[in-house]
This record gives C-alpha cells, sequence and structure tokens, in this order.
C-alpha cells in the first residue's frame, strides 16, 4: 500500500477519535468507564461483524499467535479504564499529557527492545515537539491545576503511564501481528473482539444511564460506530504499512481536533499558551509525515524550471 494512503487513514482515524471528548459532553450523565467501555466493546462487536470472512481465513494464523492476540486484547481492555480514571485522579490536563504523550514513547521503546529498530533521529525530532506541544494544548485548556490533591495526581500520573503502555502495546501488537501476514481487519477484530468479552459485561455495574434517554443512545452509538469501528479500521489499514511507533505519534492530531471541537461547538475558553501547543504539534505532524528530503527536491527542480 502506498505510504501517504496509509498516512491518511491515521490521520482520518485522529479526526474521529478527536470527537469523542465533543460528543460524550452531551451525555454528561454516563459515566466515563460506561461511556468507554461501551464504545471500545460495542466497536469491536462491530469489527468483528465486519471481518468475519477475514477471521476465519485468519483463524489458525492467529491460533498460533494466541499468545500475542491475547496481550493485545487485555491491553484494549485496560486502556479506557486506566485513561478515563487518570483524567479523573489527576485532571484532564495531567491525565491527558501522561497518556497520550507517552504512548509513542512506549511503542518506540517496544520496537527498538523487541524488534532491535533503531530510533530515528526524525521521530525522535518530531516527538519532542508533539509531546511539548500536547502538554501546552493541556495547560490552555486547564483552568485549576491544584484542584486535586498530591496522592490523587500521582496515582493519575501512574494510571496516565498505564493507559500509554497499553495504548502502545495494542498498536505494537496489531503492528506484529499484520506483519505476520495476519489481515488487518482480522487484526484488529480479533484484539477488540475479545477485549469486548471483558468491556461489555462491564456495564452491568456502569451502564445504567447509557440507554436512559435517546440523547445518551445516540451518543453511545456515535462513540462505538464512528471513533472505535470507523477509526480502529482505519487505524488498522495504516498499520499495514508504517510502523507503529509512528503511527501512534501521528495520531497526536487528535488533541488538536479534540480542542478545536470544544472551542466551536462547546464554547470552551482556551488559553494563549494552547495556541502554542496547537503549533508545535502542527510541526510534528510536519515532520512525521512528509518527506522533507523529497520537498526540497521537489521545490529546487520547481525553481530551475522558471
Amino acid at each position: 500500500m502506498n505510504h501517504t494512503i496509509a498516512t491518511i487513514a491515521v490521520l482520518a482515524a485522529s479526526v474521529f477519535w478527536g470527537t469523542t471528548g465533543t460528543a460524550a459532553s452531551f451525555a454528561p450523565d454516563i459515566s466515563p468507564f460506561a461511556i468507554g467501555a461501551f464504545a471500545m466493546g460495542f466497536g469491536g462487536v462491530l469489527l468483528c461483524l465486519n471481518s468475519l470472512t477475514q477471521l476465519i481465513n485468519n483463524a489458525s494464523t492467529l491460533r498460533k499467535h494466541y499468545r500475542l492476540t491475547l496481550l493485545g486484547s487485555v491491553c484494549v481492555a485496560i486502556y479506557p479504564l486506566a485513561f478515563y480514571t487518570s483524567m479523573n485522579s489527576a485532571g484532564v490536563a495531567i491525565g491527558t499529557v501522561i497518556s497520550i504523550a507517552s504512548a509513542p514513547l512506549f511503542t518506540v521503546l517496544l520496537e527498538y527492545l523487541i524488534e532491535k529498530k533503531p530510533i530515528a533521529t526524525r521521530w525522535l525530532v518530531s516527538f519532542c515537539f508533539g509531546a511539548i506541544g500536547i502538554g501546552l494544548i493541556a495547560l490552555g485548556k486547564e483552568h485549576n491545576l491544584a484542584a486535586k490533591g498530591l496522592f490523587s495526581q500521582n496515582i493519575g500520573i501512574l494510571l496516565g503511564l498505564i493507559a500509554g503502555l497499553t495504548y502502545a502495546g495494542y498498536s505494537w501488537v496489531a503492528k506484529r501481528l499484520i506483519s505476520y501476514g495476519i489481515h488487518s481487519r482480522a487484526t484488529m477484530a480479533s484484539l477488540f473482539g475479545g477485549a469486548a468479552c471483558v468491556l461489555l459485561p462491564s456495564l452491568l455495574i456502569t451502564g445504567d444511564t447509557l440507554f436512559a434517554t435517546v440523547i445518551n443512545t445516540s451518543v453511545a452509538l456515535y462513540m462505538a460506530i464512528v471513533p472505535m469501528f470507523l477509526g480502529y479500521w482505519l487505524f488498522s489499514i495504516g498499520l499495514k504499512t508504517i510502523a507503529a511507533s509512528q503511527a501512534v505519534l501521528i495520531t497526536f492530531l487528535e488533541p488538536i481536533i479534540a480542542t478545536i471541537l470544544a472551542i466551536v461547538v462547546l464554547n470552551e475558553q482556551f488559553q494563549q499558551i494552547g495556541w502554542l501547543g496547537i503549533g508545535l504539534v502542527s510541526v510534528s505532524l510536519v515532520i512525521q509525515t512528509v518527506n522533507i528530503k523529497q520537498f526540497v527536491i521537489h521545490c529546487k527542480k520547481r525553481i530551475l524550471t522558471i
């Protein structure tokens, strides 16, 4: 598959994921645990239904790598619980920064330690711009950093690291399974389908308001169908061609989309420092998605033809 198409697929997935916060705000009485469990759980069911042929055709290979598949499913199941609890314990700013910014770092470390892939200078520079930018975006949205106690913040930071590690874990596992010849749709369906077996039963405890109103039902279905089902289908397309560490880094677009929607749709206040963060993340994305060397060569050729 063309590298450009794969990059566009990951960027599109990030746009879908960036809508989750705004969508969830329309159903504030649904707990974050319930919305996360339903979205990833039911999204996993949809991925399985949409990939039945691929799952059947790749069943023997999936069984061969069942330990890896199980690890990916466990990561998928843990991620939403750790992510939302992190934000609840440490605050949105700290929880977001730790969870999202640590994921690419954990992914590249997995590739380096297990697959012996070197860490590219281009990736490292892009990561630094993006991680700092996400921190500034979070500061631009957070208005009461001191509201959480020290113990609660420390728990939130730990959970944020767990969220980042599990996000990196299932992304790396997905790429690994695809590299073994398993169809990308079968890969995502197996990981999220396995997680659904844990996430959906948890709704018996947390999901009492999930379908209480038409709005709640609409939000829940939107979260499962668009960000999760379509988002991870697109993400799997990207993983066919690009490395997991690069794909996860490209998803730094997600907080930009989330911030813009929060400002435009929800009329949220945004501090000036946050705009600097958006600029830095944009630089990170350009570094990661644009082949600078080829771009310079192309520009030189155009100049010479003038």
